[in-house]
């Protein structure tokens, strides 16, 4: 009974407040203390389509996409070259890989815009994802040196004694072995830059308005409807990531 009680309030917390958003963006003239909304409307969902909203998303997508891609590319070789580290020199590249994630976001937007504006990307998308980048990449390289840790190297070494190049090792040995691994990373890259909002505040200037930032926006002005509807968004990624990582976890290899 314990059990099922349990499950029960998890599954409540869990779906309770998406249905309240539910509500919430096609609700019209709600207030306390109605249960429901007296009338509804789709106006905020029409706006994802041909709106701010609409834009909004399309411009997180394509930050996020970006970012999985490049930090993904640029973890691997890190997390590769401290899985074979070992002793000292492992913890201390653990924790220099590590240092853009403990660090506060807004602590690394400020340290990062001098060099941005320096270099004339900052209020731009791609300064944004740059900024993005620099934690996402530090999340994937922690969780690839745990991929690489698990693997044999001398699978690795087999190859190059046969005269393989380290291009050769990486393409048709390194990377076959872990594409599935690579595929959870790339996941992992998009959602860690999909809700990003100080980097963005600070990097885009206000100039680049991604979803969270225009979820944020909307709720600043009393607009719950589109706000619920931008936070409704913000779930979907996160849900299919889920999604995908537990199908994964159940294919037959």
């Amino acid at each position: 009974m314990g059990r099922r009680v349990t499950l029960a309030a998890l599954v409540i917390s869990a779906v309770a407040p998406l249905m309240l958003l539910g509500l919430w963006s096609v609700g019209d003239r709600w207030f306390f203390p109605a249960l429901i909304p007296p009338t509804f409307t789709t106006d905020s969902w029409r706006a994802m389509l041909t709106g701010q909203l609409g834009a909004a998303a399309v411009v997180s997508g394509v930050v996020a996409l970006a970012t999985a891609v490049l930090s993904c590319a640029l973890a691997m070789p890190i997390g590769h070259a401290v899985a074979r580290l070992s002793g000292w020199r492992r913890h201390m590249a653990s924790a220099l890989a590590f240092l853009p994630v403990a660090a506060p976001p807004i602590a690394l937007g400020l340290g990062l815009q001098y060099t941005f504006v320096a270099l004339d990307v900052s209020g731009t998308i791609v300064g944004v994802i740059a900024a993005h980048v620099v934690p996402a990449t530090g999340f994937l390289a922690i969780y690839f040196s745990g991929v690489f840790t698990a693997l044999d190297p001398r699978i690795e070494d087999e190859a190059r004694s046969l005269g393989a190049t380290p291009i050769q090792v990486w393409t048709r040995i390194t990377i076959p072995i872990v594409r599935r691994h690579i595929g959870d990373a790339l996941a992992l890259g998009f959602l860690v830059s999909w809700a990003q909002v100080p980097l963005t505040l600070v990097i885009g200037g206000g100039i680049v308005r991604t979803l969270p930032l225009a979820v944020y926006d909307y709720l600043r002005a009393g607009e719950t409807r589109y706000a619920a509807t931008g936070a409704l968004l913000l779930t979907v990624p996160p849900i299919l990531a889920l999604l995908a990582a537990r199908r994964e976890r159940v294919a037959p290899l």
